[in-house]
């Protein structure tokens, strides 16, 4: 993480409890809009995605880091960057990546996003959340509430 903050991928960020519980609830929100049926797949899958997303930037504000957005790949760069920010398998990291492959596909080129798809996006985006909330209670508890 640190050679990403030399080579101006990361930046440097001090997360505060208000900003970390506001994004738990984003994703909350996210997950709850991607089990919608009654709207179409690709927007479920977008809500997955973004859910993932949010928890990715939330396991990098827990280690005092935020991506560059000033030029591309900040995407790839969080999802890529959580075996080190919170120790996810890199196996689940894989599947993370291929989601966001996906999303680039359907996004910029008009892929079709399949309900199986939506589903698997929408599992990892709640094993995710959970995954990072406990992580953030054990090495970061004060950037929690107790609502959360």
């Amino acid at each position: 993480m640190k050679n990403l903050l030399q080579i101006g991928t990361l930046k440097e960020h001090t997360a505060t409890a208000e900003e970390v519980n506001r994004l738990l609830a984003a994703v909350a929100r996210n997950i709850a809009d991607a089990k919608v049926t009654a709207i179409s797949d690709e927007t479920r899958f977008d809500a997955a995605y973004k859910a993932i997303m949010q928890l990715a930037l939330l396991a990098l504000f827990a280690n005092g880091y935020r991506p560059s957005t000033s030029s591309g790949g900040h995407h790839m760069t969080m999802i890529q960057s959580l075996p080190k920010s919170v120790g996810l398998p890199k196996e689940k990291m894989v599947i993370l990546d291929a989601l966001r492959r996906k999303r680039n596909t359907a996004d910029y080129m008009g892929g079709y996003i399949e309900v199986a798809t939506v589903t698997a996006a929408t599992s990892e985006a709640e094993n995710l959340l959970e995954y990072v909330k406990d992580w953030i209670a054990r090495h970061r508890p004060e950037l929690l509430s107790d609502s959360i």
